[in-house]
């Protein structure tokens, strides 16, 4: 474990942290330790603000629109690190954020009222692309093993009969998963079985606690012609404020149809969002590595306080993402643990019922998203909190 006592992020300004235009930090009272919505407290990268603050200097007229040559230049080579090689400028495209980018395939992909396959619980906008354009959730329950959540290939199978489309989070949202090769592998093999397009959400490869490098789905050639990659750079490098994300496929054919999808209701990357993705592949790869880094203590720093203090709850210790997903089924008050825990921790989580499409919240009842990117100190107040109040009422 690195050392961590003079860390910028160990010594997190409270008062700060609670300007007016932050959601995560306004949205309660302030008495409440927000660990719900998924951004990080820790201050963004001085490279990052440099290139900013050097942007606002130049004028704010319209950025390159036609797609940003050199955002483009400087991403092609981390996607053929994860197995995405290959591409030129023409496979690649950028979006306001990921969430249009799902929405958008969902839409281009599939028709109303037909069945789209996903993996639940799952990050909310997945469903939500879904119902909100009239087709149906065919949600395949991730199965709580001894060893960490898994992949029910049965369920899988049968919910592919029928369907044109799967949404796949990779690493997963909210379990923090990364899927093996193996199970990849399996995958790609369903999809081409059952004749899959497959829409790819890897926001997350970079916050990975798992060694080696990443591999896309579409790193296998098999299914690069039916494989929709979304990702950006506002997880890794704490930035969601700026929105933006990149569209990528193999087959520019694909690739025109779902970007069109949206047609002039997509919306464009900001010249903000240019300038701060760009500086993060250029200069930020040592603070991504020490966030990273941190992330994992407090990973660890979390799991080692429920094992010896809260040790009925359910855990599996996160591959990816600085997000845990938390069982409190057996808790007296799982019925309205979101409210419990803030009316009388007050601590603010996600509620797990959030993560499941209609008819099937119920069974994540007791289930909490709880944000660990926060300073050790505030991570240790939130975690005691709930562990007087869980204990108090059990």
């Amino acid at each position: 474990m690195t050392d961590t006592a003079r860390n910028p992020r160990d010594t997190l300004d409270v008062s700060a942290l609670r300007h007016p235009d932050s959601l995560k930090w306004t949205l309660y009272p302030e008495d409440v330790i927000p660990m719900w919505v998924a951004d990080m407290d820790f201050p963004v990268a001085p490279p990052i603000m440099k290139a900013l603050h050097e942007r606002l200097d130049q004028g704010l007229g319209y950025a390159q629109l036609r797609g940003d040559t050199r955002l483009k230049d400087a991403l092609l080579p981390k996607l053929a690190a994860q197995g995405l090689d290959s591409l030129t400028a023409e496979n690649l495209t950028f979006l306001p954020g990921v969430v249009p980018g799902i929405y958008a395939a969902v839409h281009a992909l599939t028709t109303p009222g037909e069945p789209v396959v996903t993996m639940t619980p799952i990050y909310h906008p997945f469903h939500l692309a879904i119902t909100d354009l009239g087709r149906r959730v065919a949600g395949v329950p991730l199965r709580d093993g001894e060893n960490g959540f898994e992949i029910n290939w049965a369920a899988m199978d049968a919910a592919s009969r029928g369907s044109r489309l799967l949404l796949l989070c990779h690493p997963h949202n909210p379990t923090g998963r990364v899927w093996t090769a193996e199970e990849l592998q399996k995958l790609r093999d369903l999809v081409i079985a059952r004749d899959l397009f497959v829409m790819s959400d890897e926001l997350h490869a970079d916050l990975r606690f798992t060694d080696g490098p990443f591999e896309s789905f579409a790193a296998d050639p098999r299914v690069q012609s039916r494989t929709i990659t979304l990702t950006g750079p506002c997880k890794a490098f704490n930035t969601a404020g700026l929105g933006i994300g990149a569209m990528i496929s193999h087959s520019a054919q694909l690739l025109t149809r779902v970007r069109g999808a949206a047609g002039g209701l997509m919306g464009h990357e900001s010249a903000l969002s240019l300038t701060m993705w760009r500086a993060a592949l250029a200069e930020g790869g040592p603070w991504l590595a020490e966030t990273v880094e941190y992330l994992r203590e407090n990973r660890d720093f979390m799991a080692a306080f429920l094992r010896e203090r809260l040790p009925w709850v359910r855990f599996h210790v996160p591959e990816a993402t600085y997000l845990a997903w938390l069982d409190l089924r057996a808790h007296p008050r799982a019925g309205d643990i979101q409210t419990f825990l803030l009316e009388e921790a007050r601590v603010a989580i996600h509620d797990g019922p959030v993560f499941a499409h209609e008819g099937h919240k119920p069974q994540y009842q007791g289930f909490i998203r709880l944000n660990f990117a926060t300073s050790r100190e505030l991570l240790t107040e939130a975690l005691t909190r709930m562990e007087r109040a869980l204990n108090a009422a059990k």
